[in-house]
């Protein structure tokens, strides 16, 4: 009877994230253009994730974040946009949100779908991060940097402006390695 309760027990008892998932690499997310982003597909490279909305005061950084993208991009950054309602200043449309994106910013980098993250239903990465180093976004634009094994190097608050000299000397780091 007790190895059946402790059997039970061992069943019911949820496994912690960070022993799930070791690295970045380990998670997807839906992509705003339909299909999955895969971080696992960006092994070896740096990638600066930053959630994003539409209807704050800090969006004038998609500028930042896709000057990042043309210029950084062909050395082998990658700068993903999450856009989250979480502070209630995004769009609740995926399209509506591209469209934005697109006319406002002329955005060719890489968006997720609308994502939540923080709380407890916040998407499995960003539990990931706040499991690995305690960091949760406090609003939008922060920035999670992560190397080429997908480990967390940098977190960003959002005042952190993405081509600020604090941001790009932690990416030019990661890419002389």
């Amino acid at each position: 009877m007790l190895r059946l309760i402790v059997a039970i027990f061992v069943a019911l008892t949820p496994v912690p994230l960070s022993a799930m998932q070791s690295a970045a690499r380990d998670f997807t997310f839906a992509s705003i253009d339909g299909g999955e982003i895969s971080l696992a597909a960006f092994r070896g490279q740096p990638v600066l994730v930053t959630n994003t909305a539409s209807m704050c005061g800090f969006t004038p950084q998609y500028d930042g974040l896709q000057s990042l993208h043309e210029s950084y991009g062909p050395k082998g950054l990658v700068v993903l946009a999450v856009p989250s309602t979480d502070f209630n200043q995004e769009y609740a449309d995926a399209a509506q949100v591209k469209e934005f994106c697109e006319v406002n910013f002329s955005l060719t980098l890489p968006m997720t779908d609308i994502t939540t993250v923080k709380g407890r239903d916040a998407h499995p990465f960003y539990q990931w991060v706040r499991a690995e180093t305690g960091f949760v976004p406090r609003w939008n634009f922060n920035k999670v940097l992560l190397d080429g094994d997908g480990a967390v190097v940098a977190t960003f608050g959002s005042t952190d402006r993405p081509t600020s000299r604090k941001v790009t000397s932690q990416i030019d780091a990661l890419l002389a390695e």
